[in-house]
Parts: C-alpha cells; structure tokens; sequence
C-alpha cells in the first residue's frame, strides 16, 4: 500500500491536533509537499545539516522532526544559516520536513505519556489544562430523525467528556418557520406558518474537529436550512495542556529518587535544589522549559517538580516543602525519538521508520 506524506500528516494530527500547538510554535509541514511519495522515515528531535545528511544516506523521504527548523518567518533563503542550509539540501533532495512539537507536548497521549511511563509514574490529571479548546453545538431536528443525528454528531467526534463518550442533552419543543416562495421545506408548506415537534440536541466538541462536526450536522440533517448554535466554552478540557501530576507506585527517598531517575532515563547529571528530607510519592513533571511551573507544583502539594531551564533564583521557590529538579532540555525529550517511532509502526507497515543516531544536543559538559 502506497504512503504519502498527507497519510502520516493525518494519523499524527488526529493524535496531536496543530491547533493544539502554542502559539509561538511552527508545526506541520515545514518543507515538501503533502502529495509526495514516502518509502523511509527519520524521526530526530532536531534538524541539523548532519541530521539531514543521513536522511540522504539512509534514502529518507521525510523526516519528522520534535523541534522545528523555522520559528520565525524567513525573508530569504540563501543558505547564510544553518537552517536555511537544510531548506536548501531537503528541497534539492526532495526531502519533506514534517515538525510536530507543542501540540505533541500537550496531548495525553504524547509526550508525558511517554515519560511517564518509563519512569513508572501514575499519572493522575494535567498540571497546565488547556482553555478555549472547547466549543457547544446546539441544533434543533424533528423528533424522528433526532437519532440519526445524534448519532451523525458522535460519529464525527462530538459528545465525549473526559472517560465519557457519547454525552449530549436532549429536550422536546416546537419550532416555527414559514418558507418563502423559493423554498423546498422538508415538513409543511411554503408560504404557510408551520409548527414542528423537534428535538434540541445539545453537544460539545474539540474547537479543531468544527469543520467536520458542521459537515456532519449538514449532511444529516433532514431540513433544507438547518438551524444550529455554536459557542466557545470557558471549561478547561481536562486531557489537554502542559505537564502532568502523578505518583509513583512507592515512596522514595531524596537520594534514592534522584539515582532512580537518572538511571532510568540515562542522565549524566542532575541539577536539584536542598534536600528537605521528604519522602518522594507525588511528581509533577513538564518536559522541556517548565520554570514557570514550580508554583503550581507547589500549590498541587507535589513532593517533586521535575523540568529543564531552571534558573539559579528558582532553587530558592522549594519552601523547604518541595524538591526542585532539573534534567536539562535535551535529556528531558530526548524519548520523542522512540515515541515518535512507536505511533507511526503501529499505523503504517509498508514503510521503513528510523530513528536518527545524530546526538543533536547543543550542550556539552565538561566532568
């Protein structure tokens, strides 16, 4: 079976919505065309000239990147910049670039899932929940065809809470319409005042899947003019947003946590603040940069805070009620590689799935 760039675009973006990404961030496909042809994947967690060199040598078609190459927009590509060096050899060498970052980091699935699970945490809730991802779909049906689409809507991907699917609220009334001349009506006649009994039905639904729930509701619906409301919600959605909270299985001692976690994800060293002599049960945990959320750890009650970035002056934030740990940036993401691998091996077979073995970390140190 035939593989194209558009194909592994669409499993990973129905893992991990580009919606979902912040702001700042540049994902999705970066270089090539979505209409290209893949036999050889390379999955990095940087894009660098010797990353790309073995894309080449390997026969990649695509690489997908953790980290984009592009942040901010480029006003020419002359090759004075490493990045625009590696736009140049990809597209002379009609290689496609593919960057799925933020949007991975804040999924339940992604990132977190992944480290979580190798260093044997149960996680429990997000620590960052996500705003405004949320919208309410009201539309109004006569009551025979109530069920088709319901139904229509959950199958498109509307009605799911949390553990929950196939939620909605339903309730009886009647509706009024008269149609002009130019009108078809399903139920009545033009130009005549006609009441319906109709069904409201009431749904919520990821903002990034609109388009599909109105296709949905459109082709379903049996009227000619389909009345429906559409509402952003202020709820936060529980399974999407940044870091996590969870426990571990046993307590832990200071030291005996901190050699646990360095084995585990093969750290050279660990920067941490005092030990408070506490034992280790509850973490809270944002791969890559995660300064800004030492006080939400704190606030969670968490025994640890585990993330990257770290400042001197934010060693100072344990109030002698939390231990502060940094793992450094590259070595906190460093499994994207293997995650990255996994979700794509369990959706397409027909194709050849590398990870790079280009160390891309740009820190280096010095024992």
């Amino acid at each position: 079976m035939e593989v194209f760039v558009k194909d592994i675009a669409k499993v990973l973006e129905n893992i991990a919505p580009t919606e979902y990404a912040e702001s700042y961030d540049n994902v999705g496909l970066i270089v090539g065309s979505f209409c290209k042809k893949v036999r050889n994947v390379l999955v990095t967690l940087d894009i660098s000239e010797e990353v790309l060199y073995e894309s080449i040598k390997k026969k990649c078609d695509l690489i997908i990147s953790f980290h984009p190459i592009i942040f901010k927009s480029i006003k020419s590509i002359t090759g004075k910049t490493f990045s625009e060096k590696v736009i140049i050899h990809a597209l002379k060498n009609n290689i496609s670039i593919y960057v799925i970052h933020t949007n991975l980091d804040v999924v339940w699935e992604g990132t977190s899932s992944y480290i979580s699970k190798l260093l044997r945490i149960n996680r429990e809730k997000v620590l960052f929940p996500k705003r405004e991802t949320i919208k309410k779909l009201i539309t109004y049906v006569p009551v025979n065809y109530a069920d088709i689409v319901r139904n229509a809507l959950f199958e498109a991907g509307a009605g799911n809470i949390s553990n929950y699917s196939h939620c909605s609220y339903n309730f009886d009334g009647f509706g009024s319409y008269m149609g002009n001349k130019k009108t078809k009506p399903f139920i009545g006649k033009k130009e005549i005042i006609h009441m319906e009994k109709e069904t409201c039905i009431s749904v919520i639904f990821p903002d990034y899947k609109l388009n599909i729930i109105k296709n949905a509701l459109l082709k379903n619906h049996p009227y000619e003019e389909v009345a429906y409301e559409i509402y952003n919600l202020e709820n936060v959605n529980p399974n999407v947003g940044i870091g996590f909270i969870g426990s571990l299985m046993t307590k832990m001692n200071e030291y005996d946590f901190l050699f646990f976690i360095k084995k585990r994800m093969n750290l050279s060293c660990i920067r941490h603040s005092n030990f408070i002599k506490k034992e280790i049960k509850k973490i809270a945990m944002i791969t890559g940069s995660g300064r800004f959320g030492i006080e939400t750890a704190l606030a969670e009650k968490a025994d640890v805070f585990i993330s990257s970035d770290l400042k001197y002056h934010d060693f100072f934030k344990h109030e002698k009620k939390i231990l502060i740990v940094d793992i450094e940036h590259y070595e906190s993401e460093k499994f994207t590689k293997n995650l990255l691998k996994s979700l794509l091996e369990k959706n397409f077979f027909s194709i050849s799935i590398y990870e790079s073995e280009v160390h891309t970390n740009p820190i280096k140190y010095f024992y």
